[in-house]
């Protein structure tokens, strides 16, 4: 038996405990078969024998023994006269069994094969990974923080695999410690540059549909169903679930007890507020619905060109709009509308009232950009809200506001 200092590279195959016994026979003799054929042209009357356990192989030759000065084919068949140097006893036709030196082969030769032998093991463990993870997409995975860099952060899993979580793919209010655990989904995986890219996500919303399936049983057992999620990472997301157990409530279920379902998924992701509606396919109360938590007053839909007109109480316009319009763009995702939202208008109201447009000379465009923004169109829609409402509502300063007002108030005391 001969050894080539291979323990190394059978170490190698160990740690990838996924690489079954037949794989690993099968790229060891693909190996060496292969210094076979360039040494002696031909591996067809080898066997190469592989000890995994104990990191060492032997290589047979066979050959046929025959009449002297009949052989025609020096790697099938060996002549009588040489035969019985090896052992007396062996007569014509026999096959004899000789062990071949590795050491024969040549330091270099056996130095690529140690090579190549870790090349393939390599390749090997690149293709389990890749499968292993390629089947976890749309999973959530643990991997503990090893780099923090600029754009992304690199994690490793209990096996040490790497695992990359870009800048974009995080929470905007994330922030990781070396050594620190973190959850996210496993996005995609890629090949770059010949090696498995493992990306993840933790602003997908699979990310979230994954932590409701691990706090809310019933949508595991497949009693709930998620229609869909739409979010805006850190801000607001909205969850649109469906019962098929008439006895479960699937809001109260996904929510829980004081919350209790519902809390730690949103610590998860950094306080983001989650909206879980009732999925329902009469489009006007899925609008309804989308739009929490404002309270609608009415609306008009266009089912052809998908476009709804909603009309709200004063103020319930900023409600309907949310910050930044977040709560707008998301009703828009979840039903697949577009959505706009109007002050609602009493169709008895009589009392004269003035465009805030007809105070751009008096007032800042941006002034009036803002309260519009609230839902404050008219002088009379700013004056019936107080100064602390408008100052908690838009991102006014107080005194903008007294100004806004005076100015406002002096043209109705005009009249």
């Amino acid at each position: 038996m001969a050894s080539i200092n291979l323990i190394e590279s059978f170490t190698e195959f160990k740690e990838a405990e996924n690489i079954d016994r037949p794989t690993l026979m099968k790229v060891l003799e693909d190996v060496f078969k292969t210094l076979l054929r360039k040494k002696y042209g031909s591996d067809e009357n080898f066997d190469v024998i592989v000890n995994t356990e104990k990191g060492d192989l032997e290589i047979l030759r066979r050959r046929t023994i025959v009449e002297d000065g009949t052989v025609e084919d020096e790697n099938a068949q060996i002549a009588y006269s040489e035969a019985i140097l090896v052992e007396p006893d062996y007569q014509v036709g026999e096959d004899l069994y000789e062990e071949v030196e590795i050491l024969d082969f040549g330091r270099r030769a056996i130095l690529a094969a140690k090579q190549t032998l870790t090349a393939r093991i390599g390749d090997l463990k690149k293709n389990i990974l890749v499968k292993k993870y390629g089947d976890r997409v749309g999973e959530i995975v643990t991997g503990e923080v090893y780099q923090v860099w600029k754009k992304e952060v690199l994690l490793l899993d209990d096996e040490g695999n790497e695992l990359i979580l870009p800048k974009s793919e995080q929470i905007p209010t994330d922030y990781f410690k070396k050594g620190e655990n973190v959850r996210a989904v496993v996005k995609k995986v890629e090949m770059k540059n010949n090696s498995p890219l493992i990306i993840l996500s933790r602003t997908h919303p699979s990310f979230l549909a994954k932590l409701l399936e691990i706090e809310v049983p019933e949508i595991f057992d497949g009693l709930i169903v998620i229609k869909k999620i739409v979010r805006e990472p850190g801000e607001r997301a909205k969850v649109a679930v469906e019962s098929y157990d008439d006895r479960i409530d699937p809001v109260g279920a996904c929510v829980g007890m004081k919350g209790s379902r519902i809390h730690g998924i949103v610590r998860e992701l950094r306080n983001e507020n989650i909206d879980i509606i009732n999925y329902t396919a009469n489009i006007q109360l899925l609008i309804q619905r989308a739009l929490t938590p404002a309270r609608i007053s009415r609306m008009d839909i266009d089912n052809d060109n998908k476009y709804a007109s909603v009309y709200l109480k004063p103020d319930q316009v900023s409600l309907a709009i949310g910050k930044k319009g977040v709560n707008i763009k998301l009703a828009c995702e979840l039903t697949g509308f577009e959505i706009d939202v109007f002050r609602d208008e009493e169709q008895e109201q009589t009392e004269f009232d003035i465009d805030l447009e007809e105070f751009a000379d008096e007032i800042e465009p941006w002034v009036i950009d803002e309260l519009k923004r609230i839902g404050c169109d008219t002088a009379r829609s700013v004056l019936d809200l107080t100064v602390e409402e408008l100052v908690r509502r838009s991102d006014l300063e107080e005194e903008t506001i007294q100004d806004v007002r005076r100015i406002l108030q002096e043209e109705f005391e005009k009249e």
